[in-house]
Order: structure tokens, then C-alpha cells, then sequence
């Protein structure tokens, strides 16, 4: 008898959520506990792992669609399927709103049976015929017309991530395109003239519209700081801060830290002290409102904003005011990996009381943070550029970063939220405040 695939419990207060992707199809050999299917909710993408081992039966419901916690969604027969390997190559169909082959038609990037794999450990999702790929990556395999089997994919089980088309995207432009001369006509015939850049032409002059289905993150994204700005009074204050002190003693010591620890000394364990140390001295800053009611905290969660191929993500760092910057860093440091393979835990992205943005790390000089409700404040981040600062009476070029502060007014007073990042400034400038907890 097959067995049925449901759709697991998802966390606290999450009762629905999209099947993102199918990673097996009908036919494949599934091993117990391998995951079949992606599901996006609300806060995370989820893998679905095959109850049994067996043959990946029917899928009862398409990508795409919303499904309840307990839904079946597939099922898996008995006996092994067919090893990947021992079928014919595939087409890998890439659906797209903007459909050049015409009505009615999928264009697709036929596999090319000469072309280079991934390395060997990376096999399963990159064998010919099963080539899975997210939505986000189908899109931008699309748009610059490549071929996804010739792309290395440095995802999890070698599966392809946005960030590896736009590389190969990249690379390919670099390459000069070859060059090759007309065939020689009949004597005195005039020489064909080129059609292939006609079509070429055309399309570049084309206005297209694309309408691509918001995921469940981004939908959820958008109403959560929506809901912000509608319930919360916010407000922004700014400081600046020199770098210098932080970037000396970052060079003087990363090297015996790396050596120590296992880990890079970076610039995100000196914010999350200083914040910690700072919400010591103005405790609104990471507080909540409950109703008529301030619940105030002795601990400091730190949301840290971390990039995945779906957008950002808030994992939280527990407990760190009692860190060191060696378990800051390395918790950090695994949020990263985990957000991009899409392996962070519905638990881990819940509960903070205060939220660092890093926005200098793409490039922003200045920006003005959404608090992420119920906390009631965010400290932004950003990037480090020299410029004119007048010390002791002399202009000298120091590496200086802003700091942005929004936070709830309702909740915190500007006296405060000014005295919350003057605290951090002196923090970042002089960092042996935080060793003696000054």
C-alpha cells in the first residue's frame, strides 16, 4: 500500500503554507527521511522528508498551491524507482510568464549530454533529468537564456541558488562571442545578408510586463511592516560613529582569533555587545507593549537580518548579553549558511527583542529601519567610508559609519533613543567599554 506524505506541523501559531517545490518526481527512488518537497511559510522555507523508503508516487497537489498542516500532499509506493542516471536526459521546462515559443507553449533547455556536471558529492539534484529548480532561479535561468545543467550549484545537495546564475550570467558576458564568416555564395550571387540579429533586434525593442506570484515570506513581509507603521508611532534618530578604534584592533588581533576560535572577527560582534550594553542603561529600547502593559526583558534577543534566496530572514542569537564575541560570531556566522541553503529552524526565527540591520554591507550610507512588531526598536547599520571629521582642532579623514535608531515612540522617548546610540557610539569608539562594562 503506498504511504501517505502530509504536510508536518510548522510551529507555533502557522497553520498553512505554499508547496514551493517538488524535489522529487513521480517515479523517483526516495530514501526514508530524504526530502521531496519544499514548503514556504511564513517565516521560512520548510523540507519535506519521505516517511518511508520507496518510489515517489502521485503529487496530489501542484507547486504553488496553499496547503493546511495535515493536508496530504503526496504519496509514496513501494519498491525502488529507477535510478536518475538511467533514464534518458530530460528537458528541464522553465515556466515563465513571458513565453517567446508562442500560446500554449513551455519553452525549454534541453540538457546537453556533452556538458560538464558538478563535482562528484553533488550528484543527486544535478543528475540528468532531475534538475530541480526554485522559482526565483527559473526566473533568472530565463531572463539571461542560460543552460542550468552547465551551472555549477553551490546550494545544498549542489542545487542551483540565484546567486549561481548571476555569476555564469556574468562570466558568459565576459566571453567574448565567437566570431565566424559567411559562407562564399555562387560567383557573382550577392552575399546573403545576416538574419539571426533580426529577431534579436525585435525583442530588445519589445515591452514586456512579467506578474510573478508573491511568496509567502514576501506576502508576509509586506503586511508585517505594514502593520508596523499603521499601529506603531516611529521615529528615526541618527548618530555617526569613527570605525577606526573597532578596524584597529579587528586587524591587530582577527588573525589569533581565527587561530583560537575557528572563526573570522568581523564587525557584527562589537554591534551586538554594544547594543547589549546599551539596552543596560535605556531598557525601553527592549521592551514591548502588551495591551495597556510594558513587558520589560533582563535578557536581550538579537534579531540579525540575514539575506536568503527568498529575502531577508530574522534569525534570533539568544541570550547575548551573555556571549562572548567568539559565540556571537560563530552563531552569526551559521545563520549565514543555514539561511541561504534554506535550513534554518521555525524556532530560530522567533522571539527577539531587538533587531540589528547590516544595510552596509550592499552599499547603504543612510537608511530608516521598519520595527519588526512586538519589539520597538531596530538599529541600522551601515556602510564605512572616509571622510573630513574635525578632531582636536585638526580636519583628518576617518573611517566613519551613520547608526539609525527607529523606534516606537509610544514606548521610548527621544531623550532615550538618543542616549541608547550616544552609549553605542562611545562603545564602537572606545571598545575596552566593553570588556570592563562601561
Amino acid at each position: 500500500m503506498p504511504t501517505d506524505v502530509i504536510v508536518p506541523t510548522l510551529g507555533e501559531s502557522i497553520t498553512e503554507a505554499t508547496l514551493g517545490q517538488w524535489l522529487k518526481q513521480p517515479g523517483d527512488a526516495v530514501k526514508a527521511d530524504e526530502p521531496i518537497a519544499s514548503l514556504e511559510t511564513d517565516k521560512v522555507a520548510v523540507e519535506v522528508p519521505s516517511p518511508v523508503a520507496g518510489t515517489m508516487g502521485e503529487h496530489v497537489v501542484g507547486e504553488g498551491d496553499t496547503v493546511a498542516v495535515g493536508a496530504l500532499i503526496a504519496r509514496i509506493e513501494a519498491g525502488a524507482g529507477a535510478p536518475a542516471l538511467a533514464e534518458a536526459p530530460q528537458p528541464v521546462e522553465l515556466a515563465s510568464p513571458i513565453n517567446p515559443a508562442g500560446p500554449g507553449e513551455t519553452p525549454a533547455v534541453k540538457e546537453d549530454p556533452t556538458a560538464p556536471h558538478a563535482e562528484p558529492g553533488a550528484e543527486d539534484d544535478r543528475e540528468a533529468g532531475s534538475l530541480t529548480l526554485s522559482p526565483a532561479v527559473r526566473r533568472v535561468v530565463l531572463e539571461h537564456g542560460l543552460d542550468p545543467s552547465r551551472i555549477k550549484g553551490s546550494g545544498k545537495d549542489g542545487r542551483l541558488t540565484k546567486d549561481d546564475v548571476l555569476a555564469a550570467a556574468k562570466s558568459e558576458k565576459a566571453q567574448p562571442a565567437p566570431q565566424s564568416a559567411p559562407a562564399p555564395g555562387p560567383a557573382g550571387s550577392p552575399q546573403p545578408a545576416p538574419s539571426a540579429a533580426a529577431p534579436s533586434a525585435a525583442a530588445a525593442g519589445e515591452r514586456r510586463e512579467e506578474r510573478v506570484r508573491m511568496t509567502r515570506l514576501r506576502q508576509t513581509i509586506a503586511r508585517r511592516l505594514k502593520e508596523a507603521q499603521n499601529n506603531a508611532a516611529l521615529l528615526t534618530t541618527f548618530n555617526d560613529v569613527d570605525m577606526g578604534a573597532v578596524m584597529e584592533a579587528r586587524n591587530k588581533y582577527k588573525d589569533l582569533f581565527e587561530k583560537k576560535h575557528g572563526i573570522r572577527l568581523g564587525f557584527m560582534g562589537f554591534f551586538v555587545k554594544a547594543a547589549c550594553l546599551a539596552a543596560r542603561d535605556i531598557p525601553a529600547v527592549n521592551a514591548f507593549i502588551e495591551g495597556d502593559e510594558i513587558v520589560y526583558h533582563d535578557y536581550v534577543d538579537v534579531s540579525v537580518a540575514v539575506s536568503a534566496p527568498n529575502g531577508l530572514v530574522v534569525p534570533v542569537i539568544r541570550n547575548a548579553d551573555r556571549l562572548s564575541f567568539a559565540e556571537i560570531e560563530k552563531t552569526i556566522a551559521d545563520f549565514g549558511r543555514r539561511a541561504k541553503d534554506g535550513t534554518l529552524k521555525m524556532e530560530e526565527m522567533q522571539g527577539g527583542t531587538f533587531t540589528i540591520s547590516n544595510g552596509g554591507v550592499f552599499g547603504s550610507l543612510l537608511s530608516t529601519p521598519i520595527v519588526n512588531p512586538p519589539q520597538s526598536a531596530v538599529l541600522g547599520m551601515h556602510r564605512i567610508e572616509e571622510r573630513p571629521v574635525v578632531k582636536n582642532g585638526q580636519i583628518l579623514a576617518r573611517p566613519m559609519m551613520y547608526l539609525a535608531l527607529s523606534y516606537d515612540h509610544r514606548l521610548v522617548d527621544g531623550r532615550e533613543a538618543v542616549t541608547f546610540l550616544v552609549r553605542m557610539k562611545e562603545a564602537i569608539e572606545d571598545p575596552t567599554r566593553l570588556l570592563i562594562d562601561l
